[in-house]
């Protein structure tokens, strides 16, 4: 009796692990030449796209956790890096603000062992609109000072 609930049924569902569902994550978007060669000089964004590479490699949720706790790490010297010219927009920066909170969000799934694969996949969509940006931003080039009738 001591070991069951109230209503006669035990707490084992309670303590099974939820698992990872690795096979539900979104591809990653594909970025137009001009903006992939601007961004693979970029170091830092270099380190935060092969932190995402392990994250796709995941299987579980412990895999999850080194993977989310490298590319929090990662996003934080990101932001304080220097942008390259054209993605020095706030476009940029305020989806890799909201990347980093989908990036809490999963972590705090994990430690409240809670199921990580919607956040995830909340996550992976962020990552995917900031890739998105810089296609953008680099099919959009426009001179503010022309626009603006500046001289």
């Amino acid at each position: 009796m001591g070991c069951k609930n109230s209503d006669g049924l035990s707490n084992e569902n309670e303590s099974t692990e939820l698992v990872f569902n690795y096979q539900k994550m979104p591809k990653k978007f594909v970025m137009n030449p001009e903006a992939t060669a601007i961004l693979e000089e970029w170091v830092e964004f270099r380190d935060l796209t092969s932190s995402f590479d392990v994250l796709y490699k995941a299987k579980n949720n412990e895999d999850l956790i080194l993977a989310i706790d490298d590319l929090i790490e990662k996003e934080k010297l990101l932001y304080k890096a220097e942008f390259p010219e054209p993605f020095d927009e706030l476009q940029i920066k305020s989806r890799l603000r909201v990347l980093k909170t989908y990036m809490l969000k999963v972590k705090a799934s994990i430690l409240n062992h809670m199921d990580a694969t919607q956040p995830t996949i909340e996550m992976l969509t962020a990552y995917n609109a900031l890739r998105k940006q810089f296609n953008v931003v680099m099919n959009s080039q426009l001179d503010k000072k022309m626009i603006l009738n500046e001289n």
